[in-house]
């Protein structure tokens, strides 16, 4: 019985799953959205100013520390956050409407590595949902772990993805392809990829990796007329069937450590990387290994936008950058913020970016010229990337208060 209610319930997500515009205009339910991409539906229409004062629907105070962005679908909204004070890595679940906490779920105690980039948190991982589980990875006790939940809180199921030796921390968010979860765990002990049954987390299927050390988050394009899992980093840019985890093709022309997920316009895959040398390529998508254009910019962290054959990036050093995605002709380059971890997002024509001292600003999508049209300031440190749906804005920051560091989860809009 159990086996026909999944069953039917898969079917159903598949049907609703047809209706992309809708699904990706009121839900963020993965790492950069439905299609990975950063992009949120054009139907949208997010404020462009606000600040504390102005703007701001609800705040929720989020114990400990995180750095992964919050996933947002139905009433719910998921974040996964380390209090390092008593070792706990925990999955947070908030009203989506009033900002007011729904439950909280111990995932892991104890188990901190001992080491880490001072940057980096042991909560860096984003949830990712399929409507009726909620998964989350964690790195602890020397190993990756996948846990899963449902929407009352309660956990299904836990597997162990790989050993873990920790070099700059943890920070792979999972990714949901029809009746798998796809999660990596690339470290200098020989990571791997796999591929999960969502339903109970059996290993479905798994590839072993270099032993290098590497942060990136597996995304999945339709490219030559298939779905292809691609994945950057440990020198190579792979590409997967995620269904079955074949290898497809695979290239040089990545660095040893990327943190960004790879973009496409459909022709080329785009990545990037900081680790041993700046790097931002367009390496052909036909699994030709051909490499259409290189420079030596440093978008190590933030994850890029493709959009109408531009490339938007703001790199680690706040700098706003456009490219040609064809030819890679340099559009422009201008300030805009301060040293940046987040990733941008966009929404009609329009790209959020927010830097590690909470300056938010909004900028044009338009390669011709660069143009501001906002600079907003929320918090005081913010290392997660924003999330747009339902024409809201969830940011998660932290703020200093009385020299103590407090994070909160906002969700800003016109009230």
């Amino acid at each position: 019985m159990k086996f026909i209610i999944s069953t039917i319930y898969s079917v159903i997500l598949l049907i609703l799953s047809n209706n992309v515009g809708t699904a990706q205009e009121k839900n963020w339910s993965q790492w950069r959205g439905l299609n990975y991409d950063g992009i949120a539906s054009s139907e949208q229409n997010p404020p462009i100013s606000f600040n504390k004062k102005n703007n701001i629907i609800w705040s929720s105070k989020i114990e400990g520390r995180g750095h992964g962005s919050p996933t947002v679908h139905g009433n719910k909204v998921f974040l996964a956050t380390a209090d390092e004070s008593i070792k706990t890595q925990s999955l947070i679940c908030i009203n989506r409407k009033t900002g007011e906490r729904v439950w909280t779920q111990k995932v892991h105690e104890g188990g901190f590595p001992e080491k880490s980039n001072k940057k980096a948190s042991q909560a860096s991982s984003t949830p990712a949902t399929d409507g009726r589980l909620v998964f989350v990875n964690f790195l602890n006790n020397g190993a990756v772990y996948t846990t899963a939940y449902d929407f009352e809180g309660k956990k299904i199921w836990r597997q162990k993805i790989s050993s873990y030796i920790l070099h700059q921390g943890f920070s792979t968010s999972p990714a949901i392809y029809k009746s798998l979860l796809i999660v990596s765990a690339d470290n200098k002990g020989g990571g791997a990829i796999c591929g999960l049954n969502k339903n109970n987390g059996e290993i479905v299927w798994k590839i072993n990796r270099p032993k290098k050390p590497n942060y990136t988050s597996p995304v999945i394009y339709n490219l030559n007329g298939r779905d292809e899992l691609i994945f950057q980093g440990c020198d190579l840019v792979t590409s997967l069937d995620p269904l079955t985890g074949k290898k497809l093709w695979e290239t040089s022309g990545s660095t040893t450590e990327c943190v960004s997920s790879i973009v496409t316009d459909g022709e080329h895959v785009f990545t990037s990387g900081g680790y041993p040398r700046n790097h931002v390529s367009a390496i052909k998508a036909d699994g030709s290994g051909e490499v259409a254009w290189e420079n030596i910019s440093r978008v190590y962290v933030p994850s890029m936008i493709v959009y109408k054959d531009y490339i938007y990036a703001v790199m680690d050093n706040g700098n706003a950058m456009c490219w040609n995605s064809k030819t890679g002709k340099n559009m422009w380059r201008e300030r805009l913020n301060r040293t940046t971890s987040a990733s941008p997002v966009m929404v009609k024509d329009r790209i959020y970016a927010i830097d590690e001292t909470g300056n938010f600003s909004v900028f044009s999508a338009n390669p011709e010229q660069f143009k501001i049209l906002a600079k907003n300031k929320i918090g005081d440190q913010a290392f997660a990337t924003p999330v747009i749906c339902d024409s809201k804005i969830f940011v998660r920051v932290a703020e200093i208060i009385e020299g103590k560091r407090q994070e909160f989860l906002y969700c800003i809009g016109e009230k």
